[in-house]
């Protein structure tokens, strides 16, 4: 795969030779900022089974790419282990949600990128384009910008890559960037100034020099609605080390119910104090140690409580495994929580055991764990035992619409959690609906509390 990379990489050389001039702009700064984020199904007029079932489809095809690289540190990196996915291929690209915000001067391009957690590189379409995937405006055109430059081979944006090629003449910067699906960004390094909203309304916050992959060459699964991806992990490259904040937080809005709302993700600022003025519960935070080099943000995860019976569950399950393998970590792009087979057959066995309804055939469910709920039944008042999750010095005490779902039409619910076929367990966005989640990446720890997230 890496001869197949180079040589994409290398085409892509012969496609840049005669782009572009260079200017200079100040240095970026870090500052308090907001915008605004989008569920990937926001108003595609899918029902509210379809809804579901497509999250399902993403958050296991997510697992499915971090099973192939072998777990959650090696799912990303900076050039692919599996081949780009052929055109007409039938499968799921694993966005849930898309950040918006302007890029360029003088007149900002608003871009769609997928809000991702688990890897570093922001990236956008560029025109011209040698291959690029759909999408519903047009790609970002760099000649637009009075603000833009090229960065050379030189700048230690540049040197972040491993997998990088230089221009002869200008000395331009290449890159390929590849994803645990097979998908792979190729394109030139730049920078530009980034515009977002002031964290409580009024002027924009505007922010110069920022660095981006300008991509013209992208193959694999993306989905139709994105323009690109924004990295918001642990490296260098990603949107919060970028602007030097160490915090960021984000609120989801509940995405099935009314996936057309708006969500809202705060970078910089005094984010403590953000989450205690808008909670509707107790602040609650947990370690967030980094593991290694990875982008991803582990948590320790100590064991589950199903109604008032906690899970015979060894601690063990949760942790790194010798190999690398195995851990638990927070994902901004897996829709669904999903636990190791061995946990989330005792997590079924226990709702089986405590919910006296009748069990769905999993065949008509697409192998889920539902419930039959009798006819003229109203949903709220059928017991749910609580479910929390038990890390180290918090609980994740969830409300029961963030873990059942309920299809009226159908008459049943179904639990919204998954076997992880792996090692691996993964926190999904399905579950932290309604909760301020905030990533303190600076002292390494994740704040948590209920909140009403479309009132922010």
């Amino acid at each position: 795969m890496e001869d197949s990379s180079m040589s994409q990489l290398l085409s892509s050389v012969l496609f840049l030779t005669m782009l572009l001039t260079t200017s200079a702009i100040p240095a970026a700064s870090a500052l308090t900022l907001r915008a605004d984020l989008t569920h990937v199904d926001s108003g595609r007029g899918f029902t509210r089974w379809e809804l579901a079932s497509r999250m399902v489809a993403r958050s296991r095809a997510r697992a499915a790419s971090l099973r192939h690289r072998g777990g959650a540190g090696n799912y990303y990196g900076q050039h692919p282990t599996t081949a780009p996915v052929a055109p007409g291929t039938v499968r799921h690209a694993d966005t849930e949600y898309l950040i918006h915000f302007g890029i360029g001067t003088p007149r900002p391009h608003q871009v769609a990128l997928t809000l991702d957690t688990g890897s570093d590189l922001v990236w956008t379409q560029c025109t011209p384009c040698l291959r690029c995937f759909a999408q519903p405006s047009p790609p970002f055109d760099p000649y637009a910008s009075k603000t833009l430059y090229n960065v050379p081979c030189s700048d230690p944006s540049c040197a972040n890559f491993t997998r990088t090629a230089c221009l002869k003449e200008s000395h331009l910067c290449l890159y390929v960037y590849g994803y645990g699906d097979g998908s792979i960004t190729v394109g030139k390094v730049v920078r530009d100034t980034f515009t977002f909203k002031a964290p409580n309304g009024g002027t924009a916050v505007v922010v110069p020099n920022l660095s981006f992959g300008c991509g013209f060459d992208d193959t694999g699964l993306f989905n139709t609605n994105e323009s690109g991806i924004a990295g918001f992990g642990r490296g260098p490259r990603s949107l919060p080390s970028q602007l030097k904040v160490g915090k960021f937080s984000h609120c989801f809005t509940s995405m099935l119910d009314d996936p057309s709302k708006s969500s809202p993700v705060f970078l910089g600022g005094t984010q403590d104090d953000l989450i205690r003025a808008h909670a509707t519960g107790p602040v609650q935070s947990t370690p967030m140690p980094p593991h290694g080099n990875s982008t991803f943000y582990y948590l320790s995860f100590k064991g589950i409580t199903v109604g008032k019976t906690r899970l015979p569950v060894d601690e063990s399950v949760f942790a790194f495994k010798g190999d690398g393998t195995g851990g638990t970590f927070i994902d901004s792009g897996t829709g669904l929580t999903s636990f190791p087979t061995a946990v989330f057959d005792q997590l079924a066995t226990a709702f089986k055991t405590q919910i006296r309804l009748p069990v769905v055939d999993a065949s008509e469910v697409g192998g889920r764990l539902c419930f039959s709920l009798p006819d003229g039944t109203d949903e709220k008042k059928v017991p749910v035992p609580k479910l929390v999750f038990h890390f180290a010095g918090a609980d994740m005490d969830l409300p029961r619409e963030n873990y059942f779902y309920v299809y009226e039409a159908d008459a049943f619910m179904c639990l919204m959690i998954l076997d992880a076929e792996g090692d691996t367990t993964t926190i999904g966005n399905f579950q932290q609906q309604n909760m301020h989640i905030v990533y303190d990446v600076h002292n390494n720890k994740l704040l948590f509390a209920p909140a009403q997230c479309d009132k922010l």
